[in-house]
């Protein structure tokens, strides 16, 4: 059984979090798809649904403790154990040290870091608890190999790599894996939700080394061989999911 937050999108958009969810549940796993609009959730358990897949709803915003605390009772309460753990939340930030203000600096890292430290911190007893072991992947970026400005956003995501890393050390002997996807620039709802002109979105797609636009499905197809079986012997480990965009050197999207 299987948390993933940030499991909703918009519309029938595909986000790493619904990818995720939708693999996983392809691959005979029962989700718990969290997101704190309930509505853009039960689209996701909808379509899950229809895939032929089982899969419930949780409204949470997982920047609260208690909410996460709730979140992983619920999936033992509904599923009766929890395997995994896919930490996908994450807000986007732009600018310098000097543009950036302190308030959103503070949110960004609330968001796209303590969110995962919060939910491990009540997945991993669970899953020791009810599956005497399990796995979690955390979502990061290639921002956090290859800076472009993004500078708050490239440090939270830095960070998470390091908590992965610090995760899997002090876990693993508990039976508990934790690797990383790193993500290069795929399109997604998120990405698409400002309005992104076709000619950034061209230059995202000419970045990679393949030629070819990165989705929401990459990720989640990364994410699901990582909680998998199939990467057993895999942990602490960061997996860039990029096309080849980060061996071209930095450049700015």
């Amino acid at each position: 059984m299987a948390i993933v937050t940030g499991g909703g999108a918009a519309g029938d958009g595909i986000g790493n979090g619904r990818a995720a969810a939708i693999l996983l549940t392809r691959a005979g796993t029962r989700v718990l798809v969290v997101d704190r609009q309930a509505d853009l959730a039960q689209r996701t358990v909808d379509m899950i649904a229809d895939d032929g897949g089982e899969a419930e709803v949780f409204e949470a915003d997982v920047t609260e403790i208690d909410q996460c605390e709730a979140m992983v009772a619920a999936a033992v309460e509904q599923f009766g154990r929890l395997d995994f753990l896919d930490n996908n939340v994450g807000i986007g930030a732009r600018g310098t040290v000097v543009d950036e203000e302190p308030s959103r600096w503070e949110l960004v890292m609330r968001v796209n870091v303590e969110t995962m430290f919060l939910a491990s911190k009540y997945a991993i007893p669970a899953m020791i608890d009810t599956a005497g072991g399990g796995a979690i992947v955390n979502v990061a970026s290639i921002a956090a190999l290859m800076p472009t400005g993004l500078t708050a956003y490239a440090t939270s995501k830095g960070a998470v790599i390091s908590l992965t890393r610090a995760m899997a050390v002090d876990h693993g002997r508990q039976g508990i894996r934790v690797n990383c996807v790193a993500p290069g620039p795929v399109y997604t709802p998120m990405v698409a939700a400002p309005g992104m002109p076709d000619e950034l979105r061209e230059a995202r797609r000419k970045a990679s080394l393949l030629g070819i636009e990165g989705t929401g499905w990459d990720i989640g197809n990364a994410v699901r061989f990582l909680l998998s079986d199939h990467a057993c012997y895999i942990t602490g480990q960061t997996l860039v999911v990029d096309g080849g965009t980060t061996l071209r050197g930095p450049r700015r999207f």
